[in-house]
This record gives C-alpha cells, structure tokens and sequence, in this order.
C-alpha cells in the first residue's frame, strides 16, 4: 500500500513533529510554532507528489504513428 517514499515522507513529518514539541517546551514557544508549521507543509508536498505519481500511472498511453 505504501512505497518506499512514504516512508521517508511521514518520518520526516513525524520527526518534524517531535522535535516541534521539544522546541515548545524546552526552548522557546515562537521556535516550536515555527517548526510546527513544517508538519502539514510536509504532508501537503507528499499528498502533491503522489497525486502527479497517480497521474503518471493511470494516463492513457498514446502512440504516434
């Protein structure tokens, strides 16, 4: 169901993720909202990406003759 890329998509959101509450309660509220806004930036990118890669699959083959 998943490919390799999806992978490397979600562990970076999820990374993106942790390391965004770390920064909110360990250093500094603005620099965790910053690293926040990475996690749906990240998952609309992989959303993209798949729907272009879908595209590709199911377009209809043409020959030119």
């Amino acid at each position: 169901m998943f490919a390799k890329i999806d992978y490397y998509f979600l562990c970076a959101s999820f990374l993106s993720f942790v390391a965004s509450v770390g920064l909110w309660f360990l250093v500094n509220h603005d620099y965790g909202a910053y690293v926040g806004l990475w996690v749906p930036s990240i998952l609309i990118l992989w959303v993209g990406i798949r729907l272009v890669l879908l595209a590709r699959l199911t377009a209809p083959t043409t020959r030119r003759n």
